[in-house]
């Protein structure tokens, strides 16, 4: 949602009597026409225009420290043009403006005009340094990339460069405005781009930067960055959103303006002092609910809403009251985000009313302070302290994400892997349960007691065994809803268990299970290492006994490998691939020079089988079971070397297997079973369809019982007269799942059973 022009502005939609008032109660559309101009027509920012902007908050002082900043900039960047064809400080100028409306110090004025110097001019840090200071300079090296260090993928850069980048914010939150500024203006001016790089660079806003400004509490540039981002990767989808809301607006100006002088002359006759703003969704919200739900355009009937702003937050329940006096609320459809903030410290009432002919229309309740925040966030009264009581609420959450962010990255040795927790903790719908003694813990939407243990203590997520739930034992595996009461039972003896990356969904969750298993699995995944890096050594005819000394010295200092069992280790784990590793000995050899003549042990000219590699069920994380399609011994199988989840294996048939291996096949080796499995259990997706009568559900686990098989968990849905049961069971093999199928024809009520997508 975005804020629209107030009732008591220039264009005051109470000055028109009326239904004209809803001529402009929501505003929004001129915004949406200013992203589209701002990517075709630039702003164009002079450093006269900035320092206009910096009187206004900032000493003669510090201005002429930024005028400092500006000239070395204007001097470094002197010659160098940008893609769209303007001077290159145009781009330094507009980070620093907009940097300059959240009202930043003159160190991070100063820090945005300086910050691709060091990048693209090869300016050092110890010049800034001296020049501009240490903190000034801390921040231009916190938002220079890494660009002289090669890393294996864009994806191993991309997750380096923001592990770098946390480290600069949580020595500094401001690097990471500054940061935010720099991604807004390159969205703002992303046309110039080819065509791939656009849609990469909008992709990584969308999955990064824009949770990052949600997180932070900064709304109004977390909406400009995912619609920007959204017209980039969608524009047909985009425009045709836009024309649509446009046509939408002349047909729903005569309701909107009546709710709007409704409400105006409901809040004037309880002595209510309130500003009454108009809203609109996103376009890109707008497109959300369409995909989520299902929906057309029509059926979206939230696009407009309203907010009310008052002085205190007694007001806020009193403007609510007001409103259900005069509308139906909608059953279901109020949050209190004022006696429980948001994670990012947003605070609002919202309530859906049942407005004029039906129309639902929702109403966002805040005081002038909440509003402040909830639209600037983190950057609304920065102090640019280091912590104390000096911190004000949101600084003191978003200091304590960042030191959580700082915990991960501590149990994360792969960027990769340590970028994607990070995307996870990054989600912007939140739950909130309690603890027993009534602390409010605020975990992702799809979170589950495992990841509450975790976010408790690490020692309380390695021991856990069970939870309570509303007083209720449930799995760890059990997803929590809002206003639970959450309880973890442990026991001195239990330890993570590899299954649990199955279905945790937090970064530190899933990290510190990682790195526990890691510690206990390292033989494994060296052994699976050594016998894929030996087959891809085989297939570029190199033996790996004639390697010479110096080729595999400098192999191990290009891996940042200690050992070659260290070596092996990675290859096990998918940080490294081993037939690149292959291809990259036999290059070391020729450019050596002991490649000299077809007689030589260094290299063995004689084909060597490709043989599978083994799988027993027993590697623990080295390995993984695709939960794509669930493979069990006796089917034919397929791995895949995987950077965060090592060895996953697929069933050979699986369309996600082929769909990935045709985009990457240097990442796929073939695998088999192993002999010896005995004891071992494997998950699989069993369905069961039946009719829906008393006493079904209990026959059927009944079955599945006396089969010797264990359900892990189970699903429920509505077919019309049927229904289906989706069983995520344990079984031996394929004998032992065929065995079961058989068994559950027999079962009266039973129409239909089979495994993964159901058959007869």
């Amino acid at each position: 949602m975005d804020t629209l022009t107030p009732s008591n502005s220039v264009t005051d939609t109470q000055a028109v009597p009326g239904i004209e008032a809803a001529e402009q109660p929501v505003k929004k559309f001129e915004n949406v026409a200013q992203i589209v101009s701002s990517i075709s027509r630039p702003k164009v920012v002079t450093f006269s225009h900035l320092v206009r902007k910096l009187k206004e908050y900032l000493p003669p002082a510090d201005i002429e420290k930024v005028l400092d900043a500006f000239r070395f900039a204007d001097e470094m960047h002197l010659g160098q043009i940008r893609k769209s064809g303007e001077a290159y400080i145009s781009h330094p100028l507009c980070v620093a403006e907009i940097c300059s409306e959240w009202k930043l110090d003159a160190q991070s004025i100063s820090a945005a005009l300086l910050h691709d110097v060091v990048e693209d001019q090869h300016v050092s840090i110890k010049e800034l340094v001296e020049r501009f200071g240490p903190s000034v300079a801390q921040m231009v090296d916190g938002l220079s990339k890494l660009e002289k260090i090669q890393f294996q993928s864009w994806r191993d850069g991309q997750g380096e460069n923001f592990r770098k980048l946390l480290i600069a914010m949580s020595k500094d939150i401001r690097v990471i405005l500054v940061k935010l500024a720099d991604r807004l203006h390159n969205m703002r001016t992303l046309s110039s781009m080819r065509d791939e790089k656009r849609h990469r660079i909008s992709r990584e806003t969308m999955e990064v930067y824009v949770p990052i400004a949600h997180r932070l509490g900064m709304n109004k540039l977390y909406r400009e960055l995912q619609d920007l981002a959204f017209h980039h990767l969608y524009p047909f989808r985009y425009e045709t959103l836009a024309k649509a809301v446009n046509a939408a607006r002349k047909d729903r100006r005569p309701l909107l303006g009546q709710v709007h002088d409704a409400v105006s002359a409901a809040l004037e006759k309880n002595g209510l002092h309130a500003e009454l703003y108009g809203r609109e969704k996103t376009l890109y919200s707008i497109f959300r609910k369409m995909r989520n739900k299902h929906l057309t355009f029509d059926e979206v009937l939230d696009i407009y809403g309203f907010r009310i702003v008052v002085d205190t937050i007694p007001q806020c329940y009193l403007a609510l009251g007001v409103l259900h006096s005069i509308y139906k609320p909608m059953p279901g459809k109020f949050e209190d985000y004022i006696a429980i903030p948001k994670l990012n410290s947003y605070q609002s009432l919202h309530t859906t009313l049942i407005g004029p002919y039906g129309a639902p229309v929702e109403f966002q309740i805040r005081t002038h302070e909440m509003h402040h925040v909830a639209e600037s966030g983190i950057a609304a009264h920065w102090l640019y302290k280091t912590g104390g009581e000096d911190l004000n609420e949101i600084q003191r959450h978003s200091l304590g994400w960042l030191q959580s962010l700082l915990d991960i990255q501590q149990q994360t040795g792969n960027a990769t892997e340590f970028l994607e927790h990070v995307k996870v903790d990054l989600f912007p719908d939140s739950v909130y349960v309690f603890t027993p003694k009534s602390k409010i813990i605020a975990l992702p939407r799809v979170a589950t007691a495992l990841d509450f243990a975790y976010s408790i203590h690490s020692e309380i997520g390695d021991h856990a065994v069970s939870a309570k739930i509303n007083g209720m034992n449930v799995p760890l595996r059990t997803q929590l809803q809002n206003g639970d009461i959450v309880e973890i039972v442990t026991e001195p003896d239990a330890r993570p268990h590899p299954r649990w990356l199955e279905f945790v969904r937090t970064g530190k969750a899933r990290s510190r299970i990682r790195n526990y298993l890691r510690s206990v699995d390292t033989a494994d995944a060296m052994q699976i290492g050594k016998r894929l890096f030996e087959q891809s050594c085989q297939k570029v005819q190199v033996n790996i006994a004639d390697i010479p000394k110096d080729v595999l010295t400098k192999l191990l200092r290009e891996t940042n490998a200690k050992s070659l069992e260290d070596l092996y280790s990675a290859i096990g784990t998918g940080k490294r691939i081993a037939m690149l590793i292959a291809r990259r000995i036999a290059a070391l050899i020729s450019e050596s020079g002991k490649k000299t003549t077809s007689d030589e042990t260094q290299v063995d000219t004689q084909p060597q089988s490709n043989e599978p590699v083994v799988i027993y069920g027993s590697e623990g994380l080295s390995v993984t079971m695709a939960p794509c399609c669930k493979p069990i011994p006796g089917d034919s199988i397929i791995g895949e070397l995987n950077e965060t989840k090592g060895l996953v294996i697929h069933c050979e048939d699986c369309q996600t297997a082929k769909r990935l291996s045709s985009k990457e096949p240097e990442k796929w080796i073939n695998v088999d079973w192993g002999s010896d499995l005995a004891g071992k259990r494997f998950d699989c997706q069993f369905n069961v369809q039946v009719v829906e009568e008393q006493g079904i559900l209990a026959r059927v686990t009944s079955e599945i019982s006396n089969a010797e098989v264990n359900i892990t968990a189970v699903q429920i849905e509505m077919q019309g007269p049927f229904t289906l049961f989706k069983f995520t069971i344990q079984v031996a093999d394929r004998d032992h799942l065929a065995s079961l199928i058989r068994r559950m024809r027999n079962v009266h009520g039973v129409k239909r059973v089979g495994r993964n997508q159901l058959t007869t």
